[in-house]
């Protein structure tokens, strides 16, 4: 798929299939991540492949926005460092590996901001110094016509401007 017709079409997915997603498409997914730019390239992150079915369940308690992390296949948890750049850097990564998961057939959604992460950090031994940025879900969706549809998305007129705010792009 090219990329806009990824980007036009990627959703977010909840709910997975009980088939697991083989080990070179995972790390095609978090490659794309390790791959993206970051600002002055100091790659300020790292990804945690979480594949272990009770650790999947003990994360998903911990997110109270995201307990399907239980069902997926696996997770990835993007953690940053110490920078002023690193939620834009660490959020591309992120982007990265959405839509390189949806190229694949594997859907995702991000699963952040709140949670119990003090206790996630302990779990997965992630330094006291470093932040959980995100915990994402990755798998076979279990709706097989994801992103067949059209997006609900304000007109393009509302939202896009030329030149200066309040005049439409259209």
């Amino acid at each position: 798929m090219d990329v806009f017709e990824a980007v036009s079409t990627v959703l977010a997915v909840r709910r997975y299939q009980d088939k697991p997603v083989p080990d070179e498409v995972i790390r095609r997914i978090v490659d794309s991540a390790h791959l993206t730019g970051s600002s002055r390239n100091l790659q300020p992150w790292h990804f945690i492949v979480v594949k272990e079915r009770e650790m999947l369940r003990k994360l998903g308690s911990m997110a109270p926005s995201g307990p399907y992390i239980a069902d997926a296949s696996f997770a990835v948890v993007v953690v940053i460092e110490e920078s002023i750049f690193s939620v834009s850097d660490g959020s591309r990564a992120i982007q990265s590996m959405l839509l390189t998961a949806w190229d694949e057939g594997v859907g995702s959604n991000w699963v952040g901001f709140t949670g119990r992460y003090d206790e996630v950090k302990g779990l997965l031994g992630i330094p006291a110094e470093m932040e959980i940025l995100a915990l994402l879900p990755f798998g076979y969706p279990e709706a097989t016509n994801l992103g067949k549809g059209k997006k609900n998305r304000k007109p393009f007129g509302e939202v896009v401007h030329r030149e200066r705010f309040g005049q439409p792009f259209a």
